[in-house]
């Protein structure tokens, strides 16, 4: 009786987008058993948005589209949480960052790498991603993607199945894995040839292209990492320092403080979690924000900025009209009030990050 031959298996780098979710219909046409992988760096917006928990938010808007992406083609999604490791990619970026904070080459290198281990884990010979080459301009060009080859280890193991037709050949399609003229050869920022594709493949519960969900990419975003950069040195900024990046309005003192005023009441309760490494605001009989004041090593900042501080606080709150506002502070092993002027829009858009 004839042996059976072993069933050949491939790892998706899963997004959820259109491409990735395209590239995997591809690879399954093919008869190759396929497992899933979604790296979380901790800059997904969805992610946030979903961690945040605000009340109106569209439900279909903070569903993880890499784990819907695998159940509309029934394929196991795997997700890893890289963010610890990630940071330090963010801290030294070998080939640098794009239009805003985004390490986009070393980006595509440290998950490729993370891949190639979950391929080795689980047993699978190569590992295919949904990249179009042409359509990001740091990343997906052909002399990047040359650098990312060379750099993650994974060789002609990776495939990029929009894009085959236009680069050399793969090792799942020299052995006959991967039949090359079932792969497309789709390049630049078009999206008209992947939706038409999508419709033929039955593809049809998508997020619409809209350039990715990456905070990195953002440009208000890098405004806040690289302002609190003036500061720090880029090894002493953390996880928590970034993450608070995201959330509410960010205003920069005359005397060089950082205060983070919260939008609504998810945000405010968000930035209460950070009370014990930040002076919390709040005005004590009106209802409205809550707000952060960055320490300085541990130490309350200068009392210029705490009163102008609270000042924009009470600006944000349902005592704006008042006179005076009573504002508590609360630090560790530092309790007082402050009693302000709510500020003007006019002193508070000179100190905003916009």
């Amino acid at each position: 009786m004839p042996q059976e031959v072993s069933r050949a298996k491939a790892v998706a780098m899963l997004s959820g987008g259109l491409d990735s979710s395209l590239a995997l219909a591809l690879v399954l046409r093919q008869g190759i058993e396929v497992i899933g992988v979604n790296f979380s760096t901790g800059f997904c917006m969805t992610d946030h948005q979903r961690m945040i928990g605000r009340k109106d938010a569209r439900p279909e808007k903070l569903r993880n589209e890499a784990l819907r992406a695998g159940a509309d083609l029934q394929v196991p999604v795997e997700i890893i949480d890289i963010s610890t490791e990630y940071m330090e990619v963010l801290r030294r970026p070998r080939f640098g960052f794009g239009k805003n904070l985004n390490p986009c080459v070393d980006c595509r290198i440290f998950m490729l790498q993370k891949a190639r281990e979950f391929m080795a884990e689980v047993g699978a010979d190569f590992v295919f991603t949904g990249e179009v080459l042409g359509q990001r301009p740091k990343s997906q060009h052909r002399r990047a993607m040359r650098i990312i080859d060379a750099e993650c280890g994974l060789g002609d193991r990776l495939v990029r199945p929009l894009s085959a037709k236009l680069l050399a050949p793969t090792w799942p399609e020299k052995v006959g894995i991967l039949d090359r003229d079932q792969l497309k050869g789709f390049h630049g920022r078009d999206r008209n040839p992947q939706i038409e594709l999508a419709e033929q493949l039955g593809v049809v519960d998508y997020p619409q292209p809209a350039g990715g969900c990456c905070y990195l990419t953002d440009a208000n975003y890098a405004r806040r990492v690289f302002d609190l950069l003036r500061d720090h040195d880029r090894t002493e900024v953390e996880q928590e320092d970034l993450l608070l990046c995201k959330v509410g309005r960010h205003f920069r003192l005359p005397r060089g403080g950082r205060l983070i005023v919260g939008r609504f009441e998810e945000e405010n309760l968000f930035l209460d979690r950070f009370r014990s490494r930040h002076a919390r605001l709040v005005a004590t009989a009106h209802k409205g924000a809550t707000a952060l004041v960055s320490l300085r090593d541990g130490e309350l900042p200068e009392a210029e900025d705490l009163e102008v501080a609270a000042s924009v606080l009470a600006r944000y709150g349902k005592g704006r009209g008042e006179a005076r506002v009573v504002v508590e502070l609360s630090a560790p092993d530092h309790e007082t009030e402050i009693a302000v002027q709510p500020a003007t829009p006019e002193a508070c858009e000179a100190w905003i990050l916009r």
